[in-house]
């Protein structure tokens, strides 16, 4: 077994601090939702090489940067809502695209993925179905798609706490299946805009998304259909 100090080293994060503090100072008592503190060593990888902006040490870009990075993580692998820091879980809501917001509880039910992509279309024009997926089979699927992972960073930011508005970037490589779509092995991106409101503790209480998802979904579905016997043995 690794000794604490080795531990709290394999977890450490440049771009998600809470992953470092919550490791030394809770020791445990956080429930992870894999068993253990996850590792970003490949995506952040990929957005060191691929990121088209690299932001001062503390300016204000690169908190938010990492703000929502680190809120991303807690909502990926974090089980409980009592154990997020990035958030003041009483007053959260996410919106996207103008929908109805989902509190703290009904986004972790979910997933960020599934948040992220519901839509409003009929079934039969629906790319991808989120209220027939679970939270493990929507990150299953796109860790599928993207196995170096999907990489975020921020583009702009336009106003300061406590209403921070921001240009966003999202990206990786279509380098595995996605259902039933073979992969291209080319870059997928799409570009957004983000409102985020904060407390005084710079804790998110709304977060609101816009984007446009065939951007993405465009890119998935290219790859040729392929049989689940082909899918896998890829």
């Amino acid at each position: 077994m690794a000794s604490e100090k080795e531990t709290i080293k394999i977890v450490s994060d440049k771009y998600r601090q809470f992953l470092h503090e919550d490791q030394a100072a809770a020791a445990g008592t956080i429930q992870w939702r894999h068993g253990d503190p996850p590792s970003y060593e490949s995506v952040n990888k990929l957005f060191e090489q691929g990121r088209t902006k690299v932001w001062p040490e503390g300016s204000l870009e690169e908190t938010v940067q990492n703000a929502i990075k680190s809120w991303e993580m807690e909502l990926s692998h974090k089980t409980r809502i009592k154990d997020f820091r990035t958030i003041n879980p009483e007053k959260f809501k996410l919106f996207v695209n103008g929908r109805d917001g989902l509190s703290a509880e009904e986004t972790l039910k979910v997933g960020s993925y599934n948040a992220l992509l519901k839509s409003s279309m009929p079934d039969e024009f629906k790319y991808y179905k989120a209220d027939e997926e679970t939270f493990e089979s929507s990150h299953n699927a796109f860790r599928s798609a993207f196995p170096r992972g999907f990489a975020w960073e921020v583009i702009n930011v336009y106003t300061g706490p406590p209403v921070v508005t921001y240009k966003f970037r999202h990206w990786g490589f279509f380098e595995g299946p996605f259902k039933g779509h073979a992969p291209t092995g080319q870059m997928v991106q799409f570009y957004g805009l983000g409102i985020l409101k904060v407390d005084e503790s710079l804790r998110a209480e709304d977060v609101e998304v816009y984007y446009d998802p065939t951007e993405l979904f465009g890119e998935l579905l290219k790859g040729p259909t392929i049989s689940e016997s082909n899918v896998e043995h890829h």
